[in-house]
């Protein structure tokens, strides 16, 4: 039987995600982003890409850390150690910046359940920041207790969004590799006829033992990617290509067609790669390295 608080919190999860009261909010806040924070440098940085994984987890550990720290001096430290405590609580409340930063990125290009998670997501640790900015000035003023009674109550409400955040990139995916579940065999499997793929730029796509397959001729030879983007799911038969790339028509993250590496971001995972061969004109993949346990199950 389900605990009871599993319960709880299921439905109050649920009855977010069915929450589409929310979506003319959401929709305002995702128009009033500029084009150019959607792309280039800063947008890659925001989502991690440099990092080959999401940036937004790592670095909300810092104000979490230094809030949490604060709280532990408010109750063990005595007197001798407010000042430090407030020193935390706003360092936290400045590291907080570079992390709602690298959420939003993320939840830029969410949809549906998902982003009305991440819009009350998002306004819990709004409401936890104000919390501990109005106790850094609480105790820059002198009123210790009042400052120390606002950042427990943060400490709260930043539970109660963290928890969001895990449901958020556990239970809904958010940030998750899409490709992470895909299964291929080690033995070579059909796809499709050769003369689809029988000049430059020509692209043919197949399915694989549950995984969509897109083989494209480039000027390097023939070679085969998961169709489905890691970042979002995107089928990327429907993008675009260029030159040896080929370009997301979801959220534009560029991808290597022959080492699946990204180029471009908001992507922060490489596509998985297949081997290919042509055999009596057909074109046959399998996969170019080994699978890790989770990969046993096919979707």
């Amino acid at each position: 039987m389900q605990p009871r608080g599993q319960r709880t919190a299921d439905r109050f999860t649920h009855a977010i995600e069915r929450a589409s009261l929310l979506d003319a909010v959401a929709d305002k806040i995702a128009a009033a982003v500029p084009d150019a924070a959607r792309s280039g440098r800063g947008r890659e940085l925001a989502s991690g890409t440099v990092l080959g994984h999401p940036a937004h987890p790592g670095i909300v550990v810092l104000p979490m850390g230094a809030w949490l720290s604060a709280s532990l001096l408010d109750v063990v430290g005595g007197r001798g150690a407010r000042r430090s405590a407030r020193r935390l609580v706003g360092l936290g409340v400045v590291a907080a910046v570079p992390a709602a930063v690298t959420g939003w990125s993320d939840w830029l290009d969410t949809e549906g359940a998902e982003r009305r998670v991440g819009l009350t997501h998002a306004a819990a640790n709004a409401t936890a920041v104000s919390l501990y900015a109005g106790s850094w000035l609480a105790r820059g003023r002198g009123r210790h207790a009042r400052g120390v009674a606002l950042a427990l109550v943060g400490s709260g409400v930043l539970s109660a969004a963290g928890w969001l955040g895990g449901h958020l990139a556990f239970a809904l995916g958010v940030g998750v590799d899409t490709t992470a579940f895909q299964h291929m065999d080690a033995d070579w499997a059909d796809v499709g006829a050769a003369a689809d793929v029988d000049s430059l730029g020509r692209r043919l796509t197949g399915t694989v033992h549950g995984t969509p397959v897109l083989v494209v001729n480039t000027p390097a030879g023939v070679v085969a990617l998961a169709d489905r983007c890691t970042h979002r799911g995107a089928p990327l038969h429907e993008g675009t290509i260029v030159g040896d790339c080929v370009v997301c028509p979801w959220h534009d993250s560029t991808f290597d067609l022959a080492t699946g590496a990204v180029v471009r971001g908001p992507a922060t995972r490489p596509q998985p790669t297949f081997e290919v061969r042509v055999v009596d004109g057909r074109v046959q993949v399998r996969r170019a390295d080994e699978q890790s346990s989770l990969r046993t199950n096919p979707v």
